[in-house]
């Protein structure tokens, strides 16, 4: 008979952001969320050392090419982990988000928040604990000065 190879839903999810953000071990990842501890050990797992915590990160702004967030289930919650890794990315960063809530509308709410910080949707999947989302903005601060002298 032969042996599966049973994935839990957590790697599932994990590979999935992975996957989806294009990651390679040497990019800088900034992870937020409730879930976020669990993201960085799985991240670690898998070779991944240049991962750090939101809430712990002593970098200055703009360092980092990855957010990855993980665990919220309420558009609040996700958009207060938006807010608190977008200053800790690069001009042009991806991000990448698990959405593990059947809140109807969510992921627009989510996409929208993601536009108006000048990213672009690029891709999503469905994976058993939800859906992961994945976005990148190409040099937010160039858009930011043009707005501003047009303002």
């Amino acid at each position: 008979m032969p042996r599966q190879n049973l994935i839990s839903p957590r790697d599932e999810m994990v590979d999935t952001m992975i996957n989806l953000a294009h990651l390679s071990k040497s990019h800088r990842l900034v992870l937020a969320g409730a879930d976020s501890i669990e993201l960085y050990l799985a991240l670690r797992r898998r070779g991944f050392t240049y991962a750090a915590l939101a809430s712990a990160c002593r970098t200055s702004a703009g360092q980092h090419s990855a957010g990855l967030i993980a665990g919220d289930r309420s558009f609040q919650a996700i958009e207060a982990a938006i807010n608190q890794i977008s200053r800790h990315l690069y001009a042009a960063a991806s991000i990448t988000i698990s959405i593990e809530s059947q809140e109807n509308g969510l992921g627009c709410k989510v996409r929208t928040k993601l536009q108006q910080l000048g990213f672009r949707i690029e891709a999503g999947a469905r994976c058993h604990q939800g859906f992961v989302l994945a976005a990148h903005r190409e040099e937010f601060g160039q858009h930011v000065g043009a707005i501003a002298k047009v303002a």
